[in-house]
């Protein structure tokens, strides 16, 4: 592992995902990773229950970003002392929208994405263990503050800030990045000691794009069990 991603989603970690990719630094970890492989679901879950194995869960990757991998960013960076720590940032306010918009509306909200999402862990076990392993690290992590199942813009925006804050206070300055794609490659390139590519920084993954990627996503797991 070379790049530990400290950001937390929704936070432009897809985009941070091919931008490292790249740059040479990948296959890199990112939720997208898991939600058709049962086998790394079950491994977070032993992570999330208190019995990780990072080299398991990591074997062929080279950089992690976004939940859940985000979520253990302390544990990682001392698993791995030699890796540089990248935290991307976004203004709190535009972050808590995007976060209403997206994981907060599957979760709590009263959405398509959700009823399907409730759908597809009625018929699957497995995914339902993994859903309420996030669910359960986003409450741990007070990601939609103390009072989850009610938003407030303001109470979320703040997590951001605090955030930020626990970073620099666990990870030291040499080794931590803090960067969002508004800054462009420089930065980043320099960070991590590469060349700047020609070609431009990708930007994906709008809260639009999100919500129809889950709700295409879910349709396609039911109709796989005929449901």
């Amino acid at each position: 592992m070379k790049i530990i991603g400290a950001g937390l989603p929704r936070t432009a970690t897809l985009t941070q995902k091919i931008a490292l990719e790249m740059l040479g630094f990948g296959p890199c970890y990112h939720m997208v990773s898991i939600p058709t492989d049962h086998n790394h679901m079950s491994k977070w879950i032993s992570a999330y229950e208190g019995d990780p194995d990072w080299e398991a869960i990591f074997s062929g990757f080279s950089a992690a970003v976004d939940y859940p991998a985000s979520f253990y960013y302390r544990e990682l960076a001392e698993a791995y002392p030699e890796a540089k720590v990248l935290l991307s940032v976004r203004d709190g306010h535009s972050w808590a929208r995007s976060i209403r918009d997206t994981i907060w509306g599957l979760t709590y909200g009263d959405t398509v994405g959700r009823h399907l999402a409730a759908a597809v862990e009625a018929a699957d076990p497995d995914i339902r263990r993994h859903t309420t392993m996030l669910r359960g690290m986003y409450n741990r992590a007070e990601l939609f503050g103390p009072n989850p199942e009610v938003f407030d813009e303001d109470v979320v925006a703040a997590v951001m800030e605090r955030h930020i804050k626990e970073v620099r206070a666990h990870i030291p300055a040499e080794r931590l990045l803090e960067w969002s794609p508004k800054d462009g490659w420089e930065p980043l390139c320099a960070f991590l000691d590469v060349p700047v590519p020609e070609t431009p920084l990708p930007h994906v993954n709008s809260s639009a794009v999100f919500n129809e990627q889950h709700i295409e996503g879910s349709l396609h797991v039911l109709q796989k069990m005929n449901l």
